[in-house]
């Protein structure tokens, strides 16, 4: 199995599980939370669907589809287009509203740029320093290892949020 390969097949064990997670779910299912500070499926979802696309667009040298595909108006957040989740405070969390529609949706057009650029990664693409803000820098693999972690560790959340909300 080549480098790309093996991230295309962590990638594709997210991608699985997105149909499902939010189906026959509403919005307000979807920004459920089980205690104010908590995050909600629409905000996993959304979240880990934007780091992959900002990533994946960066380094594949494409616009986002965020903005470059409609899914920034159809969302209609009160967040500007640079927004993806990361320090967000509660209150920023539970605005993010959703349709299983848009989440999936969005997750499936982001998911076939990330899957190409994945797949043409080689053992050398992976040594090249992609942040010198950081010591050590952040090399290419290290930044491709942290948003596939970030995407199944919010997946799971998301998961283990469907079983509670399926059980209420």
């Amino acid at each position: 199995m080549d480098v790309g390969d093996l991230f295309k097949d962590a990638v594709g064990r997210v991608t699985e599980q997105v149909p499902g997670l939010v189906e026959g779910l509403d919005e307000d299912d979807l920004a459920w939370r089980p205690e104010p500070g908590a995050n909600s499926i629409a905000w996993l979802l959304w979240h880990l669907t934007r780091v992959a696309d900002e990533y994946s667009a960066v380094y594949a040298e494409v616009p986002p589809r965020w903005t470059g595909g409609g899914w920034y108006e159809r969302f209609a957040l009160p967040f500007g287009p640079e927004a993806h989740g990361y320090g967000f405070t509660a209150e920023q969390v539970g605005q993010v509203r959703a349709s299983a529609e848009n989440l999936a949706g969005y997750y499936a057009d982001v998911e076939p740029v990330l899957v190409r650029f994945l797949a043409a990664l080689t053992p050398e693409d992976l040594d090249r320093v992609v942040d010198k803000e950081w010591d050590p820098p952040v090399t290419l693999g290290v930044r491709m290892v942290s948003i596939v972690d970030d995407m199944v560790q919010h997946m799971a959340q998301a998961a283990y949020l469907r079983g509670m909300l399926d059980r209420r």
